[in-house]
């Protein structure tokens, strides 16, 4: 689900005289840091059994507060039942943490009409990303029409998550239903009464999530010289590969240097920039992770950062689009005057001798000079000249989004007292991604070079610069758009 998410699961079973509401959180490690924090009293970043359970009191109330549940138009009155709170090993040393709460809500049978009509809606840890369930069963004799929602669920109450990439969370944070006492009439749908209960109790499940190895680097239990030493070239590794990922602005920077003048120093300074806008993000974030939290949710900043590095490509983009459109379009020279000039000369004096050179010029002095000149000439597109502005505006909108795996690191690194080897990790895994990023400018460079000796003035090797610029502004478009989609700011589904 990632290092941001906070799922969500509830399980609603109707009985008799009572609903059951079974609620389930599950945090991931950056908001599981971002709550130890609340839960630490004594300073020392980590919670302690006295801790963690004087916050699960204060949450189970406050978590109540966040819950709706209605039965034909009025509130009923949400009581805790029982608890219970779990840290799961997560990434980097990181704990997750897990809430269990089993809240109960009575009903008077003697006002239920028969066909009962409930609405529930959690509004708990809203925007935030994760997976959102909720079903909805009924006990002995109790039969569910109408449900908004399925009466099974897919990860067995957050304890396995489907590994299905194509498969999308559910989203669920509303359920509607109808219930009643009764036999169902045919052709109405229902649930089977029944369900899979569970006890009370934490599930170890999350300690078999994917643990991130460059996370896992910075929590050995002893560290001594070999090991730093292999961490550190681990992490080099881990950011070479990281920086052939998606995102880095890697397509942008080709198709930059590519309809451009680039040299090697440009590769090697876009790589840089990149590189450390990256780094610095991690840093940034980290801070407002520790200290800003309860004002601006880290995630929230996704796609936010990626839509306006989006909107930065586009403006670069359209800017040298009109600049080499002009430059291609705008550089044809029409001169018209009344004699042929092209270093050649004809003579037709007046006394009737009549000389041609094939110089181009062609002269009738007939002491009536009237010369006749007419030229047309195409300039070639003029060099460009990259501008360091540009190309700082590059590398900021291909680094701006950091990384979460090294934002893990950075709190881990907190947590466990090593910020100063948390550090050094972090540098070293930017070094591996600048290195990548250069390299990919450098190859950009001299290809470019390369295919030089063998161009020629053919239309499409004149067009090369504009379409570059052209591609730079759809991929800007593009990095913006899918931005909003993946962060949820947008919805869009590509079968409607």
């Amino acid at each position: 689900m990632g290092n941001f998410s906070i799922s969500h699961y509830s399980g609603i079973r109707v009985e008799g005289d009572a609903i059951d509401l079974r609620y389930i959180l599950d945090m991931a490690e950056i908001p599981t840091f971002q709550e130890i924090m609340e839960m630490d009293t004594d300073g020392d970043k980590k919670a302690s059994s006295q801790e963690s359970q004087a916050y699960l009191s204060r949450k189970v109330e406050e978590l109540k507060g966040g819950l709706t549940l209605k039965l034909n138009g009025e509130a009923l009155d949400l009581v805790g039942e029982s608890s219970a709170i779990d840290f799961p090993p997560g990434a980097g040393g990181l704990p997750t943490l897990k809430i269990y709460v089993d809240y109960r809500a009575r009903m008077d049978p003697v006002r239920l009409s028969g066909s009962d009509r409930v609405f529930y809606q959690d509004h708990n840890f809203s925007g935030r990303a994760g997976w959102k369930e909720i079903i909805v069963t009924g006990g002995n004799g109790i039969w569910i029409q109408n449900a908004s929602v399925p009466s099974t669920d897919r990860s067995a109450e957050l304890s396995s998550y489907p590994a299905d990439p194509l498969l999308s969370p559910p989203q669920d944070l509303e359920a509607t239903f109808s219930f009643s006492s009764a036999t169902p009439q045919v052709g109405i749908s229902s649930t089977e009464p029944g369900r899979v209960t569970r006890d009370l109790q934490p599930s170890d499940s999350q300690a078999k999530r994917f643990a991130n190895r460059f996370t896992e680097l910075v929590s050995p239990q002893h560290l001594t010289l070999e090991i730093i030493l292999i961490s550190l070239i681990a992490a080099f590794g881990l950011g070479a590969f990281h920086a052939l990922s998606p995102g880095h602005g890697k397509t942008v920077v080709a198709a930059y240097l590519v309809g451009s003048r680039g040299t090697a120093r440009h590769a090697v300074f876009l790589g840089t920039v990149v590189t450390l806008t990256h780094t610095v993000g991690v840093f940034i974030l980290g801070l407002i992770t520790l200290y800003a939290s309860k004002y601006i949710v880290p995630e929230k900043l996704y796609p936010w950062l990626g839509f306006f590095s989006g909107l930065t490509i586009v403006g670069i983009g359209l800017t040298l689009f009109i600049k080499r459109y002009r430059g291609l379009y705008g550089l044809r020279e029409v001169h018209g005057h009344s004699h042929f000039h092209a270093h050649g000369h004809a003579h037709a004096p007046a006394h009737g001798h009549s000389h041609f050179h094939a110089h181009g010029h062609i002269h009738a002095p007939a002491h009536g000079h009237e010369p006749s000149h007419s030229h047309l000439h195409h300039a070639p597109p003029p060099k460009e000249d990259i501008s360091l502005g540009s190309l700082l505006a590059l590398g900021v909108s291909g680094g701006i989004v950091p990384c979460p795996s090294a934002l893990v690191v950075l709190l881990s690194a907190i947590s466990l007292h090593r910020i100063g080897f948390g550090l050094v990790l972090i540098v070293a895994f930017s070094v591996g991604l600048a290195l990548v990023l250069m390299s990919i400018g450098l190859l950009m460079v001299y290809a470019k070079q390369f295919m030089d000796r063998f161009r020629g003035d053919g239309a499409v090797i004149q067009r090369l610069p504009l379409l570059s610029s052209a591609l730079i502004t759809l991929l800007g478009v593009g990095i913006a758009v899918q931005s909003l989609v993946s962060g949820g700011v947008i919805q869009f589904n590509p079968l409607l």
